[in-house]
Protein backbone atom coordinates (compact mmCIF):
# COMPACT_ATOMS: atom_id res chain seq x y z
CA UNK A 1 0.00 0.00 0.00
CA UNK A 2 3.09 2.38 0.51
CA UNK A 3 4.39 2.21 -3.32
CA UNK A 4 3.46 4.25 -6.11
CA UNK A 5 0.64 4.84 -7.36
CA UNK A 6 0.13 6.07 -3.51
CA UNK A 7 0.15 9.76 -2.66
CA UNK A 8 3.69 10.39 -1.92
CA UNK A 9 5.29 7.05 -3.02
CA UNK A 10 7.54 7.75 -4.39
CA UNK A 11 10.47 7.63 -1.58
CA UNK A 12 9.30 4.21 -0.46
CA UNK A 13 8.94 2.78 -4.45
CA UNK A 14 12.44 3.84 -5.24
CA UNK A 15 14.04 2.70 -1.80
CA UNK A 16 12.31 -0.97 -2.62
CA UNK A 17 12.96 -1.38 -6.23
CA UNK A 18 16.77 0.12 -5.42
CA UNK A 19 16.33 -3.56 -2.71
CA UNK A 20 14.73 -5.59 -5.56
CA UNK A 21 18.16 -4.73 -7.94
CA UNK A 22 20.43 -5.42 -5.39
CA UNK A 23 19.11 -8.85 -4.90
CA UNK A 24 19.02 -9.41 -8.29
CA UNK A 25 22.27 -8.10 -8.85
CA UNK A 26 23.83 -10.32 -6.55
CA UNK A 27 22.05 -12.98 -8.15
CA UNK A 28 23.51 -11.91 -11.41
CA UNK A 29 27.43 -12.08 -10.12
CA UNK A 30 26.99 -15.40 -8.05
CA UNK A 31 25.85 -16.89 -11.74
CA UNK A 32 29.23 -16.35 -12.62
CA UNK A 33 30.54 -17.87 -9.77
CA UNK A 34 31.75 -21.27 -10.46
CA UNK A 35 32.17 -21.68 -6.41
CA UNK A 36 28.45 -21.13 -6.66
CA UNK A 37 26.12 -24.49 -7.22
CA UNK A 38 24.48 -24.16 -10.46
CA UNK A 39 21.36 -25.44 -8.48
CA UNK A 40 20.66 -25.78 -4.50
CA UNK A 41 18.13 -29.19 -5.18
CA UNK A 42 15.19 -30.15 -3.00
CA UNK A 43 12.54 -32.59 -3.53
CA UNK A 44 9.29 -30.88 -4.72
CA UNK A 45 7.81 -31.79 -1.20
CA UNK A 46 10.17 -30.34 0.66
CA UNK A 47 10.20 -26.99 -0.69
CA UNK A 48 6.51 -27.39 -0.32
CA UNK A 49 6.73 -27.82 3.39
CA UNK A 50 9.88 -25.74 4.22
CA UNK A 51 8.17 -22.43 3.40
CA UNK A 52 4.88 -20.69 3.47
CA UNK A 53 3.95 -20.65 -0.19
CA UNK A 54 0.21 -19.74 0.14
CA UNK A 55 -1.82 -16.96 -1.25
CA UNK A 56 -3.83 -15.11 2.23
CA UNK A 57 -6.71 -12.35 2.52
CA UNK A 58 -4.27 -10.12 4.34
CA UNK A 59 -1.02 -8.25 2.18
CA UNK A 60 2.58 -9.23 3.39
CA UNK A 61 5.05 -6.51 4.11
CA UNK A 62 7.87 -5.02 2.00
CA UNK A 63 10.20 -7.05 3.90
CA UNK A 64 8.39 -10.28 3.71
CA UNK A 65 8.05 -9.28 -0.02
CA UNK A 66 11.79 -9.14 -0.40
CA UNK A 67 12.33 -12.12 1.25
CA UNK A 68 10.00 -13.96 -1.11
CA UNK A 69 12.38 -12.81 -3.91
CA UNK A 70 15.54 -13.89 -2.29
CA UNK A 71 14.08 -17.59 -1.37
CA UNK A 72 12.58 -18.13 -5.10
CA UNK A 73 16.01 -17.04 -6.20
CA UNK A 74 17.76 -19.19 -4.07
CA UNK A 75 16.21 -21.91 -4.86
CA UNK A 76 16.48 -21.47 -9.20
CA UNK A 77 18.72 -22.70 -11.37
CA UNK A 78 21.07 -20.33 -12.48
CA UNK A 79 20.84 -21.02 -16.27
CA UNK A 80 23.67 -18.43 -16.79
CA UNK A 81 26.08 -20.52 -14.53
CA UNK A 82 29.61 -21.36 -16.69
CA UNK A 83 28.64 -25.38 -16.11
CA UNK A 84 24.69 -25.74 -16.68
CA UNK A 85 24.95 -28.09 -19.73
CA UNK A 86 21.13 -28.65 -19.48
CA UNK A 87 18.63 -27.26 -22.24
CA UNK A 88 19.22 -25.81 -25.66
CA UNK A 89 19.08 -22.52 -24.08
CA UNK A 90 21.63 -21.26 -21.37
CA UNK A 91 23.83 -18.40 -20.87
CA UNK A 92 23.16 -14.64 -19.27
CA UNK A 93 23.84 -12.18 -21.67
CA UNK A 94 24.16 -8.59 -19.93
CA UNK A 95 22.28 -6.39 -22.62
CA UNK A 96 19.33 -8.82 -22.74
CA UNK A 97 18.58 -8.81 -19.18
CA UNK A 98 18.96 -4.49 -19.37
CA UNK A 99 16.27 -5.06 -22.34
CA UNK A 100 14.22 -7.29 -20.84
CA UNK A 101 13.66 -5.08 -17.68
CA UNK A 102 13.37 -2.12 -19.59
CA UNK A 103 10.46 -4.28 -21.91
CA UNK A 104 8.90 -5.12 -18.61
CA UNK A 105 9.53 -1.81 -17.79
CA UNK A 106 7.49 -0.07 -20.32
CA UNK A 107 5.02 -3.04 -20.12
CA UNK A 108 2.82 -2.89 -23.62
CA UNK A 109 1.09 -5.06 -26.38
CA UNK A 110 2.75 -6.03 -29.88
CA UNK A 111 -0.60 -5.66 -31.92
CA UNK A 112 -0.59 -2.00 -33.01
CA UNK A 113 1.65 1.13 -34.15
CA UNK A 114 -0.24 2.95 -32.08
CA UNK A 115 0.85 1.69 -28.68
CA UNK A 116 3.90 -0.13 -29.44
CA UNK A 117 5.69 2.10 -31.67
CA UNK A 118 9.45 1.68 -31.62
CA UNK A 119 8.74 -2.06 -30.43
CA UNK A 120 6.73 -2.46 -34.04
CA UNK A 121 9.01 -1.28 -36.12
CA UNK A 122 11.86 -2.71 -34.45
CA UNK A 123 10.44 -5.96 -35.31
CA UNK A 124 9.67 -5.13 -38.89
CA UNK A 125 13.66 -4.39 -39.06
CA UNK A 126 15.04 -7.41 -37.00
CA UNK A 127 12.81 -10.28 -39.10
CA UNK A 128 14.10 -8.48 -42.28
CA UNK A 129 17.67 -8.71 -41.85
CA UNK A 130 17.18 -12.43 -40.66
CA UNK A 131 15.33 -13.35 -43.60
CA UNK A 132 18.32 -11.41 -45.51
CA UNK A 133 20.27 -14.10 -43.17
CA UNK A 134 18.08 -16.67 -44.51
CA UNK A 135 19.08 -15.53 -47.82
CA UNK A 136 15.80 -14.49 -49.40
CA UNK A 137 16.10 -11.23 -52.02
CA UNK A 138 16.35 -7.91 -49.98
CA UNK A 139 14.98 -9.82 -46.84
CA UNK A 140 11.53 -9.83 -48.57
CA UNK A 141 9.04 -11.46 -47.07
CA UNK A 142 6.81 -11.50 -43.32
CA UNK A 143 7.88 -12.95 -39.85
CA UNK A 144 6.78 -13.28 -36.85
CA UNK A 145 8.24 -13.65 -32.93
CA UNK A 146 6.45 -16.04 -31.59
CA UNK A 147 6.47 -17.62 -27.70
CA UNK A 148 8.77 -20.21 -28.66
CA UNK A 149 9.44 -22.45 -31.53
CA UNK A 150 6.60 -25.03 -30.96
CA UNK A 151 4.52 -22.11 -31.97
CA UNK A 152 6.29 -20.83 -34.44
CA UNK A 153 6.17 -24.97 -36.15
CA UNK A 154 2.61 -24.33 -35.63
CA UNK A 155 2.13 -21.04 -37.40
CA UNK A 156 4.45 -23.35 -40.69
CA UNK A 157 1.70 -25.82 -40.38
CA UNK A 158 -1.44 -23.54 -40.64
CA UNK A 159 0.02 -21.30 -43.07
CA UNK A 160 0.75 -24.06 -45.13
CA UNK A 161 -2.91 -25.64 -44.77
CA UNK A 162 -3.93 -22.18 -46.07
CA UNK A 163 -1.76 -21.37 -48.64
CA UNK A 164 -3.37 -25.00 -50.47
CA UNK A 165 -6.60 -24.51 -48.75
CA UNK A 166 -7.64 -21.31 -48.66
CA UNK A 167 -11.17 -22.30 -47.66
CA UNK A 168 -10.29 -24.38 -44.71
CA UNK A 169 -10.08 -20.54 -42.68
CA UNK A 170 -14.10 -20.49 -43.02
CA UNK A 171 -15.33 -24.32 -43.75
CA UNK A 172 -12.56 -25.96 -41.04
CA UNK A 173 -11.04 -29.33 -41.82
CA UNK A 174 -14.24 -31.71 -42.85
CA UNK A 175 -14.08 -29.04 -46.33
CA UNK A 176 -11.11 -30.35 -47.63
CA UNK A 177 -8.97 -33.62 -48.28
CA UNK A 178 -7.01 -35.58 -45.97
CA UNK A 179 -3.70 -33.82 -45.11
CA UNK A 180 -0.35 -35.24 -44.44
CA UNK A 181 2.96 -33.79 -43.21
CA UNK A 182 6.57 -35.20 -43.24
CA UNK A 183 9.24 -34.68 -40.91
CA UNK A 184 12.31 -36.77 -39.94
CA UNK A 185 11.91 -39.15 -36.93
CA UNK A 186 14.38 -37.37 -35.23
CA UNK A 187 12.53 -33.79 -35.38
CA UNK A 188 10.68 -31.61 -32.38
CA UNK A 189 7.66 -33.30 -31.18
CA UNK A 190 6.07 -29.78 -32.16
CA UNK A 191 5.54 -31.04 -35.22
CA UNK A 192 3.30 -33.52 -33.94
CA UNK A 193 2.05 -31.17 -31.40
CA UNK A 194 1.30 -28.62 -34.48
CA UNK A 195 -0.92 -31.12 -35.92
CA UNK A 196 -2.95 -32.45 -33.34
CA UNK A 197 -3.86 -28.65 -32.27
CA UNK A 198 -4.61 -27.69 -35.57
CA UNK A 199 -7.00 -30.92 -36.43
CA UNK A 200 -4.71 -32.63 -38.84
CA UNK A 201 -3.99 -35.37 -36.61
CA UNK A 202 -0.97 -36.98 -35.61
CA UNK A 203 -1.43 -39.97 -37.57
CA UNK A 204 -0.91 -37.50 -40.36
CA UNK A 205 2.36 -36.40 -39.70
CA UNK A 206 4.49 -39.33 -41.30
CA UNK A 207 7.99 -39.66 -40.30
CA UNK A 208 10.80 -40.32 -42.33
CA UNK A 209 13.79 -42.66 -41.88
CA UNK A 210 17.09 -41.08 -40.49
CA UNK A 211 20.86 -41.86 -41.45
CA UNK A 212 23.30 -43.16 -38.41
CA UNK A 213 24.00 -39.61 -37.97
CA UNK A 214 19.81 -38.45 -37.70
CA UNK A 215 19.64 -36.84 -41.11
CA UNK A 216 16.70 -37.26 -43.05
CA UNK A 217 16.67 -39.65 -45.80
CA UNK A 218 15.50 -38.05 -48.85
CA UNK A 219 15.24 -40.82 -50.92
CA UNK A 220 12.64 -42.08 -48.26
CA UNK A 221 11.05 -39.26 -48.39
CA UNK A 222 10.35 -39.46 -51.78
CA UNK A 223 9.14 -42.64 -51.33
CA UNK A 224 6.92 -41.76 -48.59
CA UNK A 225 5.03 -38.62 -50.33
CA UNK A 226 4.62 -41.06 -53.38
CA UNK A 227 3.12 -43.36 -51.22
CA UNK A 228 1.06 -40.96 -49.69
CA UNK A 229 -0.07 -39.74 -52.72
CA UNK A 230 -1.43 -42.99 -54.16
CA UNK A 231 -3.47 -43.74 -51.22
CA UNK A 232 -5.43 -40.31 -52.19
CA UNK A 233 -3.77 -38.42 -49.15
CA UNK A 234 -2.76 -34.31 -50.34
CA UNK A 235 0.92 -33.87 -48.72
CA UNK A 236 1.28 -30.33 -47.95
CA UNK A 237 4.10 -29.80 -45.85
CA UNK A 238 7.74 -31.04 -45.50
CA UNK A 239 9.36 -30.14 -41.71
CA UNK A 240 12.83 -30.30 -42.55
CA UNK A 241 15.27 -29.67 -39.08
CA UNK A 242 18.66 -27.61 -39.40
CA UNK A 243 19.87 -28.45 -35.92
CA UNK A 244 18.27 -31.59 -34.53
CA UNK A 245 17.16 -31.58 -30.53
CA UNK A 246 19.11 -35.21 -29.72
CA UNK A 247 21.95 -35.06 -32.22
CA UNK A 248 22.58 -31.73 -33.63
CA UNK A 249 22.07 -33.03 -36.96
CA UNK A 250 21.61 -30.89 -39.88
CA UNK A 251 18.93 -32.66 -42.58
CA UNK A 252 20.06 -32.09 -46.69
CA UNK A 253 18.19 -29.22 -47.46
CA UNK A 254 19.23 -29.00 -50.94
CA UNK A 255 17.61 -32.49 -51.63
CA UNK A 256 14.73 -31.72 -49.25
CA UNK A 257 14.05 -28.78 -51.39
CA UNK A 258 14.25 -30.32 -54.79
CA UNK A 259 11.90 -32.85 -53.52
CA UNK A 260 9.40 -30.45 -52.42
CA UNK A 261 9.86 -28.54 -55.80
CA UNK A 262 8.80 -31.25 -57.54
CA UNK A 263 6.07 -32.21 -55.81
CA UNK A 264 4.63 -28.70 -55.00
CA UNK A 265 4.66 -28.90 -51.12
CA UNK A 266 5.58 -26.80 -48.89
CA UNK A 267 8.88 -26.51 -47.12
CA UNK A 268 9.42 -25.40 -43.77
CA UNK A 269 12.80 -25.73 -41.85
CA UNK A 270 12.78 -25.72 -38.56
CA UNK A 271 16.11 -24.31 -37.58
CA UNK A 272 14.76 -23.50 -33.53
CA UNK A 273 18.53 -24.88 -32.61
CA UNK A 274 20.27 -24.55 -35.64
CA UNK A 275 19.31 -21.52 -37.28
CA UNK A 276 21.80 -19.07 -35.18
CA UNK A 277 24.68 -20.91 -37.87
CA UNK A 278 23.94 -18.54 -40.16
CA UNK A 279 25.51 -15.90 -38.35
CA UNK A 280 28.73 -17.78 -38.67
CA UNK A 281 30.61 -17.74 -42.34
CA UNK A 282 32.42 -20.46 -40.91
CA UNK A 283 29.35 -22.99 -40.04
CA UNK A 284 26.53 -21.82 -42.14
CA UNK A 285 26.90 -23.99 -44.96
CA UNK A 286 25.42 -26.79 -42.91
CA UNK A 287 22.74 -25.02 -43.83
CA UNK A 288 22.79 -24.67 -47.56
CA UNK A 289 19.68 -24.82 -49.21
CA UNK A 290 17.39 -23.14 -46.35
CA UNK A 291 17.08 -20.14 -48.78
CA UNK A 292 14.45 -22.48 -50.84
CA UNK A 293 12.34 -23.28 -47.76
CA UNK A 294 8.91 -21.70 -47.62
CA UNK A 295 9.19 -20.76 -44.04
CA UNK A 296 11.51 -20.98 -41.32
CA UNK A 297 11.42 -21.70 -37.59
CA UNK A 298 14.99 -19.67 -36.15
CA UNK A 299 14.76 -19.26 -32.12
CA UNK A 300 17.57 -16.75 -31.00
CA UNK A 301 16.98 -17.54 -27.29
CA UNK A 302 18.86 -21.01 -28.45
CA UNK A 303 22.37 -20.64 -30.04
CA UNK A 304 22.33 -17.08 -29.76
CA UNK A 305 21.99 -16.56 -26.12
CA UNK A 306 19.04 -13.97 -26.05
CA UNK A 307 16.91 -14.41 -22.96
CA UNK A 308 13.89 -16.43 -22.89
CA UNK A 309 11.71 -15.93 -25.22
CA UNK A 310 12.94 -14.86 -28.35
CA UNK A 311 11.45 -17.27 -31.47
CA UNK A 312 11.21 -16.05 -34.96
CA UNK A 313 8.77 -17.61 -37.83
CA UNK A 314 10.06 -16.52 -41.27
CA UNK A 315 7.97 -16.53 -44.28
CA UNK A 316 9.33 -16.15 -47.84
CA UNK A 317 5.43 -14.83 -48.87
CA UNK A 318 4.51 -11.43 -47.99
CA UNK A 319 0.76 -10.73 -47.23
CA UNK A 320 0.19 -14.71 -46.37
CA UNK A 321 0.11 -14.83 -42.47
CA UNK A 322 -2.25 -11.94 -42.80
CA UNK A 323 -4.62 -13.02 -44.83
CA UNK A 324 -4.22 -16.63 -43.01
CA UNK A 325 -5.09 -14.87 -39.35
CA UNK A 326 -6.71 -11.95 -39.99
CA UNK A 327 -9.92 -11.46 -38.39
CA UNK A 328 -10.04 -7.48 -38.96
CA UNK A 329 -11.32 -6.68 -35.08
CA UNK A 330 -12.49 -3.40 -35.61
CA UNK A 331 -11.11 -1.89 -32.17
CA UNK A 332 -7.92 -2.82 -32.62
CA UNK A 333 -7.40 -2.43 -35.93
CA UNK A 334 -9.72 0.41 -37.12
CA UNK A 335 -8.91 1.12 -40.93
CA UNK A 336 -9.49 4.74 -40.16
CA UNK A 337 -6.03 5.56 -38.03
CA UNK A 338 -3.86 8.96 -39.16
CA UNK A 339 -0.88 6.52 -39.59
CA UNK A 340 0.50 3.71 -42.19
CA UNK A 341 -1.62 0.59 -41.04
CA UNK A 342 0.32 -1.69 -41.98
CA UNK A 343 2.29 -1.43 -39.05
CA UNK A 344 -0.51 -2.73 -37.35
CA UNK A 345 1.13 -6.34 -37.20
CA UNK A 346 -1.57 -7.77 -34.93
CA UNK A 347 -3.85 -9.11 -37.35
CA UNK A 348 -1.39 -12.06 -38.61
CA UNK A 349 -0.57 -13.37 -35.24
CA UNK A 350 -2.44 -16.14 -33.32
CA UNK A 351 -1.99 -14.09 -30.14
CA UNK A 352 -3.83 -11.30 -29.19
CA UNK A 353 -1.95 -10.45 -25.91
CA UNK A 354 1.72 -10.48 -27.32
CA UNK A 355 4.84 -9.54 -25.24
CA UNK A 356 7.91 -7.90 -26.54
CA UNK A 357 10.30 -10.21 -27.51
CA UNK A 358 12.07 -8.28 -29.93
CA UNK A 359 14.24 -6.02 -28.12
CA UNK A 360 16.22 -8.24 -26.21
CA UNK A 361 17.42 -9.65 -29.68
CA UNK A 362 17.65 -6.32 -31.43
CA UNK A 363 19.60 -4.28 -28.46
CA UNK A 364 21.76 -7.36 -28.10
CA UNK A 365 22.94 -7.39 -31.82
CA UNK A 366 23.53 -3.39 -31.53
CA UNK A 367 25.76 -4.48 -28.91
CA UNK A 368 27.71 -7.16 -30.68
CA UNK A 369 27.15 -6.59 -33.84
CA UNK A 370 26.91 -9.99 -36.26
CA UNK A 371 30.01 -10.20 -35.49
CA UNK A 372 29.98 -11.00 -31.62
CA UNK A 373 27.54 -13.14 -32.16
CA UNK A 374 29.78 -15.46 -34.78
CA UNK A 375 32.70 -15.00 -32.09
CA UNK A 376 30.20 -16.57 -29.74
CA UNK A 377 28.61 -19.18 -31.43
CA UNK A 378 31.96 -20.02 -33.27
CA UNK A 379 33.23 -20.78 -29.48
CA UNK A 380 30.94 -22.70 -28.54
CA UNK A 381 31.02 -25.38 -31.46
CA UNK A 382 34.93 -25.13 -30.94
CA UNK A 383 34.17 -26.53 -27.31
CA UNK A 384 31.88 -29.23 -28.51
CA UNK A 385 34.80 -30.45 -30.55
CA UNK A 386 37.26 -30.12 -27.66
CA UNK A 387 35.02 -32.46 -25.94
CA UNK A 388 34.31 -34.91 -28.60
CA UNK A 389 38.05 -34.99 -29.32
CA UNK A 390 38.45 -35.35 -25.60
CA UNK A 391 36.03 -38.41 -24.63
CA UNK A 392 36.46 -40.12 -28.36
CA UNK A 393 39.42 -42.53 -27.50
CA UNK A 394 38.87 -42.31 -23.60
CA UNK A 395 38.70 -45.03 -21.34
CA UNK A 396 34.94 -45.69 -20.25
CA UNK A 397 33.45 -43.56 -23.02
CA UNK A 398 31.70 -44.64 -26.46
CA UNK A 399 30.06 -42.15 -28.51
CA UNK A 400 26.13 -42.84 -30.01
CA UNK A 401 27.35 -42.08 -33.39
CA UNK A 402 30.81 -41.78 -34.98
CA UNK A 403 32.43 -38.74 -36.29
CA UNK A 404 32.61 -35.43 -35.38
CA UNK A 405 29.60 -33.87 -34.02
CA UNK A 406 27.87 -31.38 -36.57
CA UNK A 407 26.12 -28.80 -34.21
CA UNK A 408 27.50 -28.15 -30.01
CA UNK A 409 25.71 -31.63 -29.24
CA UNK A 410 27.65 -34.36 -27.89
CA UNK A 411 25.89 -37.30 -27.57
CA UNK A 412 27.90 -40.38 -25.39
CA UNK A 413 27.41 -43.23 -22.97
CA UNK A 414 29.79 -43.32 -20.17
CA UNK A 415 30.48 -46.79 -18.85
CA UNK A 416 31.40 -47.47 -15.02
CA UNK A 417 34.22 -50.00 -14.69
CA UNK A 418 32.33 -52.92 -13.34
CA UNK A 419 30.17 -52.72 -16.85
CA UNK A 420 33.68 -52.09 -19.09
CA UNK A 421 34.87 -55.80 -19.45
CA UNK A 422 30.89 -57.02 -20.04
CA UNK A 423 29.97 -58.26 -23.12
CA UNK A 424 27.69 -56.79 -25.28
CA UNK A 425 24.00 -57.69 -24.17
CA UNK A 426 20.61 -57.81 -22.27
CA UNK A 427 22.07 -57.73 -19.10
CA UNK A 428 24.73 -55.04 -19.66
CA UNK A 429 22.36 -52.87 -21.66
CA UNK A 430 19.65 -52.79 -18.62
CA UNK A 431 22.69 -51.85 -16.80
CA UNK A 432 24.29 -49.28 -18.76
CA UNK A 433 20.70 -47.64 -19.23
CA UNK A 434 20.69 -47.13 -15.17
CA UNK A 435 23.85 -44.75 -15.52
CA UNK A 436 23.31 -41.89 -16.53
CA UNK A 437 20.13 -41.29 -14.54
CA UNK A 438 22.23 -41.98 -11.37
CA UNK A 439 24.41 -40.03 -12.52
CA UNK A 440 22.28 -36.92 -13.44
CA UNK A 441 20.62 -37.27 -9.88
CA UNK A 442 23.94 -37.40 -8.20
CA UNK A 443 25.00 -33.99 -10.15
CA UNK A 444 21.66 -32.13 -8.94
CA UNK A 445 22.06 -33.39 -5.23
CA UNK A 446 25.70 -32.05 -5.33
CA UNK A 447 24.65 -29.08 -7.25
CA UNK A 448 27.95 -28.95 -9.17
CA UNK A 449 26.73 -29.32 -13.18
CA UNK A 450 23.86 -30.10 -15.06
CA UNK A 451 23.63 -32.50 -18.34
CA UNK A 452 20.41 -33.80 -19.98
CA UNK A 453 20.53 -36.98 -21.02
CA UNK A 454 17.52 -39.77 -22.79
CA UNK A 455 17.38 -42.86 -24.69
CA UNK A 456 16.52 -42.67 -28.50
CA UNK A 457 15.01 -45.38 -31.12
CA UNK A 458 17.17 -48.88 -29.64
CA UNK A 459 20.03 -46.75 -27.99
CA UNK A 460 19.23 -46.71 -24.13
CA UNK A 461 20.19 -43.68 -21.69
CA UNK A 462 23.24 -41.40 -23.12
CA UNK A 463 24.11 -38.04 -22.05
CA UNK A 464 23.65 -35.36 -24.49
CA UNK A 465 25.78 -32.48 -23.93
CA UNK A 466 25.33 -29.09 -25.39
CA UNK A 467 27.17 -26.20 -25.03
CA UNK A 468 25.39 -22.84 -26.17
CA UNK A 469 26.93 -20.66 -23.19
CA UNK A 470 29.49 -18.21 -23.88
CA UNK A 471 30.83 -18.21 -19.99
CA UNK A 472 31.37 -21.84 -21.11
CA UNK A 473 35.68 -22.61 -20.93
CA UNK A 474 37.66 -25.81 -21.89
CA UNK A 475 38.11 -25.85 -17.47
CA UNK A 476 34.24 -26.44 -17.73
CA UNK A 477 34.43 -29.42 -20.28
CA UNK A 478 37.36 -31.27 -18.32
CA UNK A 479 35.31 -30.31 -14.94
CA UNK A 480 32.46 -32.26 -16.53
CA UNK A 481 34.13 -35.32 -17.44
CA UNK A 482 35.75 -35.23 -13.99
CA UNK A 483 32.89 -34.78 -12.27
CA UNK A 484 30.82 -37.95 -14.18
CA UNK A 485 33.88 -40.16 -13.53
CA UNK A 486 33.77 -38.84 -9.95
CA UNK A 487 30.14 -39.40 -9.32
CA UNK A 488 29.74 -42.91 -11.85
CA UNK A 489 32.80 -44.68 -10.69
CA UNK A 490 31.12 -46.81 -8.15
CA UNK A 491 27.83 -47.96 -10.55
Amino acid sequence: PDLLPTCNGEITTMSFLQDVVDILLQYVVKSFDRSTKVIDFHYPNELLQEYNWELADQPQTLEEILLNCRTTLKYAIKTGHPRYFNQLSTGLDMVGLAADWLTSAANTNMFTYEIAPVFVLLEYVTLRKMREMVGWPGGCGDGIFSPGGAISNMYAMLIARFKMFPEVKEKGMAAIPRLVAFTSEHSHFSVKKGAAALGIGTDSVILIRCDERGKMIPSDLERRIVEAKQKGFVPFLVSATAGTTVYGAFDPLIAIADICKKYKIWMHVDGAWGGGLLMSRKHKWKLNGIERANSVTWNPHKMMGVPLQCSALLVREEGLMQSCNQMHASYLFQQDKHYDLSYDTGDKALQCGRHVDVFKLWLMWRAKGTTGFEAQIDKCLELAEYLYNKIKNREGYEMVFDGKPQHTNVCFWYVPPSLRGMEDGEERTSRLMKVAPVIKARMMEYGTTMVSYQPLGDKVNFFRMVISNPAATHQDIDFLIDEIERLGQDL
